[in-house]
């Protein structure tokens, strides 16, 4: 993390690092390095939560203004995973389904983000340790949006995405077992007020 900003501050970019790196891409679980302390490297802010009855189990309720995604588990209870949330120009609302899931996705940037940032690689393999997606994705409809994880831990509960919603890695990795191609996913600016059931 220390070494990428002051990486990033000299002009070494990342397509620079994916280059020398890509003889020996990682694989997904590479993405849970043990950085020291007791922080894990995709980290883990998960809780059982209290939750509106309105929501059916299994369904996924994304919270802009909570900085949560909750996956309902039964009626009046989910476990809420903390997010980071997309900037403030690029939020949006509406009800989706989970239209594909895929482990170790690959990244190919947009030409919107190519154009604010030239120096992004065109393509970053997945389960690359540089892949903004981290090790699981879970797309949105017909959308470019996805829930994700992430090669960047430290933004999970700010508002940074292009419209995202990142998670941490081994909350993903969770997630991504729990649900289903179809699922539903409402998309909300809604608070929610929760509590801890345990």
């Amino acid at each position: 993390m220390l070494l990428l900003r002051i990486m990033s501050r000299i002009g070494i970019g990342t397509a620079c690092l994916v280059a020398a790196s890509m003889l020996s891409a990682p694989s997904a679980n590479a993405q849970l390095w043990d950085w020291g302390g007791d922080q894990v490297f995709g980290g883990s802010g998960r809780t059982v939560v209290r939750f509106t009855p309105k929501y059916r189990p299994g369904q996924l309720v994304v919270s802009f203004g909570d900085k949560r995604l909750y996956y309902v588990t039964k009626p009046g209870e989910a476990i809420a995973y903390p997010i980071a949330i997309p900037r403030e120009q690029s939020r949006w609302e509406g009800v989706m389904v989970i239209s594909d899931k895929r482990v170790n996705p690959a990244w190919t940037p947009t030409p919107n983000m190519m154009k604010e940032n030239p120096k992004l690689p065109p393509w970053v393999p997945g389960g690359h340790p540089m892949n903004p997606l981290g090790v699981r994705a879970l797309y949105l409809g017909s959308s470019a949006y996805r829930i994700h994880g992430t090669d960047a831990p430290w933004t999970i509960g700010q508002p940074v995405s292009k419209g995202c919603i990142r998670m941490y890695n081994q909350d993903v990795i969770d997630l991504y077992d729990r649900v289903r191609i179809g699922t539903q996913v409402t998309v909300t600016y809604q608070r929610y007020l929760t509590g801890s059931t345990g």
